[in-house]
């Protein structure tokens, strides 16, 4: 930084933007190896290539903010508008979803019966384990801002405990979510119901799990002293996508698993 004169971080030349391409080409052949021929080791080559990567490009980033101050004011500004725009992207991705529920769901074809849910088709109790994931997620929406005001106050020993509690409350939004798939009386080849529901609610969850690998790293580095009271935009990141999956989850309850029913 001393040999520049200007604030912005010029990022040295990276092999992991193209090795992450790779790996996401493998995992998605090996998705299709899996679903057509039950085979699932060309999906676990592409998955561990995607957790290499990761760790490997993640370590460099933080290499870079942490303790090489490349993150200046100036690129923090630039890393918000880049979050905004991707929170916003992923709004319409779902919007997408929604929009396919409520054209299926508010004017039934005569082939559905009529009717939603079509007939031959029990949907879940809303009232059951949709509603415990409600509260699941709304409470770690409480104990991240939580994290957040005692990470801007210093008080790094509140802000480990709540950020361990919202980590442990997603893991168990996810397990609830895995065994609500097992139980369920219909299956994503059930119509315009069950791929409506699985897609959307299964979208949903792999944003849960993504984003409490997110919360998991920032408490790795929360532990290693990485952040401070005024310097912890990867924090204030990780939190921002948790409220985003927060509110997703309440129209999804609300119009699939509520009104839906």
């Amino acid at each position: 930084m001393a040999h520049q004169a200007h604030s912005y971080h010029m990022v040295d030349p990276s092999p992991w933007p193209i090795l992450g391409a790779a790996a996401a080409l493998l995992t998605t052949s090996g998705l299709v190896m899996w679903f057509h021929h039950n085979s699932i080791y060309l999906l676990a080559m592409g998955l561990t290539s995607m957790i290499l990567v990761m760790i490997q490009w993640w370590r460099d980033i933080i290499r870079e903010s942490t303790f090489q101050g490349h993150h200046t004011p100036t690129v923090q500004k630039g890393l918000r508008y880049g979050m905004v725009l991707f929170i916003t992207s992923e709004a319409f991705f779902f919007l997408g979803f929604f929009w396919a529920f409520f054209h299926s769901s508010l004017a039934p074809t005569p082939e559905l019966g009529g009717q939603w849910p079509p007939v031959g088709i029990k949907p879940l109790n809303p009232m059951e384990v949709p509603l415990l994931n409600t509260a699941i997620l709304l409470a770690s929406g409480v104990t991240v801002t939580w994290a957040h005001h005692s990470i801007t106050e210093a008080n790094r020993k509140q802000a480990i405990q709540a950020l361990t509690l919202t980590v442990l409350l997603g893991l168990y939004f996810t397990a609830l979510q895995a065994m609500e798939y097992y139980e369920a009386p219909f299956s994503i080849a059930d119509g315009v119901y069950g791929s409506t529901f699985f897609v959307a609610t299964g979208f949903h969850g792999l944003h849960v799990i993504i984003g409490s690998t997110f919360l998991l790293v920032c408490l790795l580095r929360l532990i290693k002293f990485h952040f401070t009271s005024n310097h912890h935009f990867g924090f204030e990141a990780a939190a921002w996508y948790w409220h985003f999956v927060d509110v997703v989850w309440l129209f999804l309850y609300i119009s699939i698993y509520w009104w839906g029913s």
